[in-house]
Order: C-alpha cells, then sequence, then structure tokens
C-alpha cells in the first residue's frame, strides 16, 4: 500500500464506515473553521465548535458554514476552551482534536494534565504527511514540532508513534531512515550514535513492525541512484516511508523547506495521546488543515 497524493486518502476517508466527529478548540478562527467546514459539507465528519458562541457565528456566517447552537460549546477564553474539548474527548462527544484560535501550550496544557488529561504516559510527538511531487510516494517527517532535542528514549518513541499512524495508513512494515549527516556512527555526532542505536533496536525486535535504518543521509534516504553511486545498501535506501529528524530545528527546516520550494502539500498530526489532535501553524493554509483532518480521520478510532 503505497500512496502519493492527499486525494487518495480522501478515498480512503470516504470508504470509512464510522463518521468521526472533531472538536474545534477556539473555532472562531477563519482558516480552521473554513477547512473544518469543507470536510462537514463534503459528509466526511461532524463537528463540535468550542468557543465564543457569537464569534463562533458570526465566523461562520462569514465562510457561509451553517451552525446550530447545539453544533457550539461555549467557552469564554483559550483556556477553558482547551479544557472542555479534552472534557469531549473524554466524554466520548469527539474523537480528536482540532487546534483553531490560540495558542499551541494553551491547547496541549489540558492534554498533558495527568489527572484529567490524554497523555497515555508514553511520549507525544508531532508528525508530518507531505505530498512531495519529485518523490514517487508521500513521506512522514517527524518530530518537527513537540520535542526540542530527544533522547534516545524518546527516539524510540517517536519512530513507534509514526509507524502506528503509516499502519493505520495500511503500511504494515513502513520503511524508517533516521537521518544524520554521515552514514558511519561517530561518537563526535550524538545523532549518528543513536541512529546506529535505533537500528540496532529494530533488528533486536525492540522496535516492531517496522524496517529501521541509519545513519542515512536525507539524499540517499530519498534517491535510491545516490545509494548506488555511495555503495550504501539497504532496503531502505531511495524508498524512506518515514524521515526521522535530530531535533525539532531539522524537523522544521526540513518541512518548510518541502512546502516552500518544493511545491510539497503537508498534514500534521500530535500523536501518542488518547486522540490525534490536529495542530498547524496558525499561518497555515485551509488546504493543509483540510489535509490535516483527512489523516486524523484515519489515525483516530480502533
Amino acid at each position: 500500500m503505497v500512496y502519493k497524493k492527499f486525494e487518495e486518502l480522501l478515498a480512503l476517508v470516504d470508504t470509512k464506515a464510522d463518521k468521526k466527529t472533531v472538536a474545534l478548540v477556539r473555532a472562531e478562527d477563519d482558516h480552521a473553521l473554513e477547512a473544518v467546514a469543507e470536510v462537514v459539507k463534503k459528509g466526511l465528519i461532524d463537528a463540535v465548535l468550542v468557543g465564543n458562541r457569537e464569534a463562533i457565528k458570526k465566523t461562520a456566517e462569514k465562510i457561509g458554514f451553517s451552525v446550530t447552537d447545539d453544533q457550539i460549546v461555549d467557552a469564554e477564553d483559550s483556556e477553558s476552551a482547551a479544557a472542555e474539548g479534552v472534557k469531549l474527548i473524554r466524554e466520548g462527544r469527539a474523537d480528536f482534536l482540532m487546534k483553531g484560535k490560540l495558542e499551541t501550550s494553551q491547547m496541549l496544557r489540558p492534554v498533558v494534565n495527568k489527572q484529567t488529561g490524554l497523555n497515555k504516559g508514553g511520549v507525544m510527538s508531532h508528525v508530518s504527511l507531505t505530498e512531495v511531487p519529485a518523490y514517487h510516494k508521500m513521506v512522514l517527517t517527524t518530530d518537527g514540532g513537540m520535542l526540542p532535542y530527544p533522547t534516545l528514549e524518546q527516539k524510540k518513541h517517536i519512530i513507534e508513534n509514526a509507524v502506528y499512524v503509516m499502519n493505520r495508513l495500511g503500511y504494515e512494515e513502513p520503511k524508517v531512515c533516521v537521518l544524520a549527516a554521515s552514514e558511519t556512527p561517530n561518537p563526535k555526532m550524538p545523532e549518528s550514535m543513536e541512529a546506529a542505536a535505533l537500528k540496532e533496536m529494530n533488528q533486536k525486535g525492540e522496535i516492531e513492525n517496522c524496517i529501521v535504518e541509519g545513519p542515512i543521509s536525507f539524499d540517499l534516504a530519498m534517491v535510491k541512484e545516490k545509494a548506488e553511486i555511495k555503495g550504501y545498501e539497504s532496503p531502505c535506501a531511495g524508498d524512506a516511508d518515514i524521515l526521522i529528524v535530530p531535533n525539532i530545528h531539522a524537523g522544521n527546516i526540513l518541512g518548510k523547506c518541502l512546502i516552500e520550494m518544493a511545491n510539497s502539500k503537508m498534514a500534521g498530526l500530535i500523536v501518542g495521546a488518547q486522540c490525534p489532535i490536529v495542530l498547524t501553524s496558525r499561518g497555515a493554509s485551509s488546504e493543509e488543515k483540510f489535509n490535516s483532518l483527512m489523516l486524523a480521520c484515519i489515525v483516530s478510532g480502533k
């Protein structure tokens, strides 16, 4: 199972029998509400809109989206809206969350609350599924939005979260490339040593349902001819499904380069909690948010 474009994922969402419900937190956001409205109008999801009731109604009217009072959960500020969103998940009234007009820290604070939150006790990480015109299939990059400098153990969980997402998309054994500047482990480059350690964990069965390669450079992971020239033999070379970046800076730069300079499209989620969280930047396009909603529909649930 290999996907090249987001349109193919739309068809996959359309085949799912159980319609999911998104809780859009601080729904008085033009782009976020527009994306939700588009998916709702297509009959793919239902939505609960959390935030200031009157502001939501005005925003909905501006974009031509008809909402009723029972679709809105009134909340006076960002903190209470985020708490209400988490409550909707815990009560089974919504299947996943989406960030609207609030800061990421405000969105996540009630999610990670040990008593009333959605944290499963593991690591939450950010994944970006990207449609790259120059590549022969979609690729998942992680983590460019959650963990600044992940430890080796955290990277193990980052891989497991990413593999879970790809498994939900139908990839039985995704190919994971742990990126570094060199293909040779070097004690002076800790990222390369951790990449080798993660590959060893995979070979020992400590990381399952995937093939882990590393350390490996970006060009060898993505371009088979480059790997052949350098004599780098691996089933993952030139055929990566998942790219594991060394830290949040590398992931952020890589993601923005793919979008701004390579005409790529992406979808972003936080995974590892009890439900996916659609978390894109406030400057993200409505198309990116729409794509993220499609991905969340597939990833959420059993």
